[in-house]
């Protein structure tokens, strides 16, 4: 039994010794050129177009920076004008306020002037009215003076009106 046992413990060790076999896996280290060509072109290629990438985004910059600055210079000519267009019209407007206060002053003035024209012509027309209104009593006035004038030169004259008195006093 102990042959058997040692026997048993040795063809143990012995499997245990030699190991199996390696699995198989990828052949051995060789250099395949095509296939890293491949890869070196395509990281080229990824080369070559992040610098044109980086080109274009530069000129794009490039570009919108020259707007930019030609946006900037037209704006500052732009409040330039707009700012001497506004003190011309500033100036224009403070000229047509005087304008139009020296107006209002002569249109006062001329208010006035035509009131006072109104009144005057007003008082004519009052006198006018009374004129007329007293026309006739006036003539008849006139008339009695007229014929108190020519007794008076004739009385003076030497004419004698104590018979056309004494007549006249006979028909009352």
């Amino acid at each position: 039994v102990l042959v058997q046992a040692f026997e048993h413990k040795h063809a143990t060790v012995q499997a245990k010794a030699a190991p199996p076999p390696a699995p198989e896996t990828w052949d051995a280290y060789s250099k395949k050129s095509q296939e890293s060509t491949g890869v070196l072109s395509m990281i080229d290629l990824l080369i070559k177009d992040l610098d044109k990438e980086m080109t274009e985004a530069e000129t794009e910059e490039k570009d919108a920076q020259a707007d930019y600055e030609k946006l900037m210079a037209d704006s500052a000519e732009k409040r330039t004008v707009d700012t001497k267009s506004l003190t011309d019209k500033e100036a224009g407007k403070a000229d047509l306020e005087a304008s139009l206060e020296a107006h209002k002053e002569s249109k006062a003035a001329a208010g006035k002037e035509l009131m006072a024209t109104l009144k005057y012509i007003q008082s004519l027309h009052a006198e006018c009215d009374w004129l007329i209104k007293y026309y006739d009593v006036r003539k008849e006035a006139r008339a009695g003076e007229i014929d108190s004038l020519t007794k008076a030169k004739a009385i003076l004259s030497g004419a004698d009106f104590s018979f056309i008195q004494k007549r006249l006093r006979g028909l009352d």
